[in-house]
């Protein structure tokens, strides 16, 4: 038995022990059921949380006010919920009041969809279903549980996880959810941010992008949480270069692709051309002069609106920021070369390249090339130890200033064309190209001072 699963298996018959009900809910089972492995177990009982915490030392009790209990193991920590019955929700996420129920199925009735409310006995290794989720599963639905507009009155974040979960698992959404999320798309502008990036992300990350934004397209929710994205539909790009058609089937096609990525590469692909609606031009052919700016400059407010962290918000940006320098590529001097592939996290670079092409001409030649020499090239030669640094320039009599950076990235460009090996004779270039008179600074007075003076 999965290490996981026996120590949620020990849970449940410590709870009974006691004399409580207890059993698994939620995700788990779902995929139980699904035939998939869960990646955590979540337990509901009706043992109030002070019971619970008094049963398992060590509990942190992280939701008391809504009755859960985080119970440590050794193969993580696991959720215990006291089975409750909420009343009205005023704020559109949270219940006005929280009142704790006596069995499992008054807990079902209160939670979203219909293949999340399944409730199952390890002991038994029975299903508990009260509200048809066995059913919806083969019939491969979303469903909720109860009146779809008052599920999502209630947290209007299960607006998007409804498409999530239909994404993820190749279901349909049932008519009445489908129309009620769709009359009520607006209202998701009042869910927070971090609540909002994260389902963003698992759906770009879950394995089924392409569908998951082509639901949250069809149930207009996208034009509400990612407007940036929704304005690329009817983009029309040169045939020549973009034969698949508008900028919105280009990105389609690369999150179609995507590969286990990770967030900042999924945002990557997603955003790598929002540059091109507002720079479309018709000059001899279809142009976006500028178009990487402009979307290093959108892509930010995106990141910025999500409350991306600061690095991810970095990687996002350079990927946009870099995702055209591939096709001077062949160009390009051995040290720029190197410099490029020198990037922090080249590897998504590539990927995002790779994607890029499959999505519209289809030639990987360059993609093959970059790829070969990232693996070719030993990493201490992609990204050598500088042989002259600033207190190197200092001691030969050059002035601190704006010259310095012009200075050393001479010598490493020379380094990394494999002109220079050794300290030596970096220096030597450096006297060679650069008068020590030229960091010459004028004092206020105006009067010059020579550094060493």
């Amino acid at each position: 038995m999965d290490r996981r699963r026996k120590q949620a298996l020990e849970i449940v018959e410590r709870l009974r022990a006691a004399g409580h009900q207890a059993y698994w809910v939620g995700g788990c089972v779902r995929d139980l059921v699904m035939g998939r492995e869960p990646d955590d177990y979540d337990v509901a009982t009706d043992a109030p949380p002070e019971r619970v915490a008094d049963l398992f030392p060590g509990s942190l009790a992280v939701g008391a006010k809504f009755g859960v209990v985080v119970v440590p193991g050794a193969e993580g920590p696991t959720e215990v919920a006291t089975f409750r019955s909420d009343g009205i929700y005023l704020d559109g996420r949270h219940p006005a009041e929280v009142r704790y129920a006596r069995t499992p199925e008054e807990d079902v009735r209160r939670r979203d969809f219909t293949i999340n409310g399944l409730v199952y006995d390890p002991v038994t290794e029975e299903v508990l279903d009260f509200v048809g989720g066995q059913a919806d599963i083969r019939a491969r639905r979303v469903r909720t549980i109860g009146e779809p507009a008052a599920r999502f009155a209630e947290d209007r974040l299960r607006m998007l996880r409804a498409v999530r979960f239909a994404a993820r698992f190749d279901f349909t959404l049932v008519p009445a959810t489908f129309e009620a999320i769709r009359e009520m798309a607006p209202a998701i502008r009042e869910v927070s941010a971090e609540r909002t990036r994260d389902e963003i992300l698992k759906i770009l990350t879950e394995g089924a992008a392409r569908r998951g934004f082509e639901l949250l397209d069809r149930t207009g929710l996208l034009e509400q949480v990612l407007p940036e994205v929704k304005a690329l539909q009817g983009v029309a790009q040169p045939p020549e270069f973009h034969p698949e058609g508008d900028v919105w089937t280009h990105t389609l096609m690369m999150l179609e692709d995507l590969r286990q990525p990770t967030a900042t590469l999924a945002l990557g692909a997603l955003l790598h051309d929002i540059g091109k609606p507002p720079t479309f031009v018709v000059r001899e052919r279809i142009r976006f002069d500028g178009h990487v700016e402009v979307g290093v400059k959108m892509a930010a407010d995106v990141c910025r609106r999500l409350k991306l962290s600061s690095w991810e918000t970095e990687r996002v940006l350079d990927l946009v920021a870099q995702h055209m320098r591939f096709k001077d590529f062949r160009q390009m001097r051995r040290s720029t070369q190197l410099k490029f592939l020198a990037l922090d996290g080249f590897e998504e670079h590539l990927e995002l390249h790779r994607l890029d092409c499959l999505a519209s001409h289809g030639d990987l030649g360059v993609y093959e090339e970059a790829r070969r020499m990232m693996e070719e090239t030993p990493a201490e030669v992609i990204r050598p130890a500088p042989l002259v640094n600033g207190r190197d320039l200092i001691e030969l009599g050059y002035q601190p200033g704006p010259r310095f950076k012009e200075i050393l990235d001479t010598v490493r460009d020379a380094q990394l064309e494999g002109n220079l090996k050794t300290r030596e004779e970096g220096l030597a270039l450096v006297r060679e190209r650069f008068s020590v008179l030229e960091t010459i600074h004028v004092e206020p007075s105006g009067g010059p001072r020579i550094a060493g003076d």
